[in-house]
């Protein structure tokens, strides 16, 4: 199953951006068609260091198209727009394909 995997950089002020991504970018995302699954994980570094990274989310879709499918509508078009007002310290966007596709 193909993933759409997004990194956040650690914010200046956590407690704004976990409220901000909770109350209006989440349910933003819930709205894409087709999405399977969404699962979130903050991230640490690795032998007591820090990550640069806060957070990882994983939207999940059962196909490519789905995926692409998510991105040109609506609910895609309006979570691209709404980094803006919460992730000022940086994002970054990968695709993983299907496991039978790498």
């Amino acid at each position: 199953m193909p993933r759409l995997i997004v990194l956040y950089n650690t914010p200046e002020d956590v407690d704004a951006f976990e409220a901000h991504y909770r109350d209006v970018h989440t349910p933003i995302v819930s709205r894409y068609p087709k999405l399977r699954d969404t699962r979130l994980s903050k991230l640490v570094g690795v032998g007591g260091r820090e990550s640069s990274y806060h957070l990882m989310a994983e939207m999940i879709f059962d196909s490519a198209a789905d995926l692409d499918e998510a991105l040109a509508s609506e609910a895609g078009a309006a979570s691209a727009k709404d980094l803006r007002n919460f992730a000022g310290a940086g994002v970054s966007m990968f695709i993983a394909p299907d496991e039978a596709d790498a």
